[in-house]
């Protein structure tokens, strides 16, 4: 429905949901307070994940907020239009999603001690969820086939930007005390662990029932049957779910990663790699898919 992107400072938007007066409020004028947590992600990273662990982290596992009020009020997207007004108007401690490259966050937060917690996926998984959300998000551009989407994802020539930049542009931050960086995998592998480790960065001290509750609530099942987490709730002229349902068999249920390989194929696979060797030589970091 809206097929065109503008640009802002080099990075690609969709109109209607994005808008470059906003995103300049956002970088400029937005301020960040001392409790703020700032759940950030390169799309498709499991941000939608991440923001059911936060929010019931809030609620001390109690799952009553995440079953009454709808994600996108707990966490607005602030770079959003409508997500910018809701983030301004939330109470304190706010939780905040965003898919922000670093260089054009909110300048406030570099001032603050507002906390991030940056999570980080196997980009080749990052890539065919992508495709599949291009597809059913109808802000986005066509994906067409998998070999012309490939080469667009590689250039960065897609919303947000290169997936590449965006995580050399936060994990420069990877030394601040106030920065938290997860992989999407370690929340797969060990979720409690991850939630525990998370608290402790928030300085959140929940007890073994709390916890044992964020855990349940955050699964893959609770999240799919909750009207105000999977986005069925969602505007008809946004998401056409009957193309892909939001929250995917292969993007979010626990013990399921490297989805990638039910659709590359050795070919693609090849091409994703050549690149990806070259450019991971400027982050000067070892995640867990480089095992594989």
């Amino acid at each position: 429905m809206f097929t065109e992107y503008f640009k802002y400072k080099g990075i690609s938007f969709p109109q209607i949901i994005y808008s470059e007066q906003v995103l300049q409020m956002v970088e400029n004028n937005f301020q960040v307070r001392d409790d703020d947590i700032f759940n950030v992600t390169y799309q498709k990273s499991g941000t939608v994940w991440m923001l059911e662990i936060l929010s019931l982290i809030r609620s001390n596992g109690d799952p009553t907020w995440c079953q009454t009020v709808p994600n996108w009020d707990r966490a607005p997207w602030f770079e959003t239009v409508l997500g910018y007004r809701i983030a301004l108007t939330n109470k304190s401690p706010r939780i905040i999603s965003s898919h922000l490259p670093a260089h054009l966050f909110a300048k406030s937060f570099f001032k603050s001690k507002a906390k991030i917690i940056y999570t980080v996926r196997n980009p080749k998984d990052v890539l065919v969820s992508l495709y599949h959300f291009a597809s059913m998000f109808r802000p986005y551009k066509d994906p067409g086939t998998l070999d012309q989407f490939l080469d667009v994802f590689l250039k960065g020539d897609v919303p947000f930007g290169s997936w590449f930049d965006h995580v050399k542009g936060w994990m420069n931050l990877k030394d601040k005390e106030n920065f938290f960086f997860i992989t999407y995998e370690e929340l797969q592998e060990d979720l409690r662990g991850s939630i525990v480790r998370i608290c402790q960065f928030l300085g959140k001290d929940l007890d073994d029932a709390a916890i044992d509750s964020v855990v349940a609530n955050a699964s893959f099942g609770a999240m799919k049957s909750n009207k105000m987490s999977n986005f069925s709730l969602s505007p008809r002229f946004l998401m056409n779910q009957k193309k892909s349902p939001f929250l995917r068999k292969g993007d979010q249920e626990q013990g399921i990663s490297g989805d990638w390989k039910n659709h590359l194929t050795t070919a693609q696979s090849e091409c994703f790699d050549l690149v990806y060797q070259e450019r991971k030589r400027e982050l000067n970091l070892t995640f867990p898919w480089d095992k594989e």
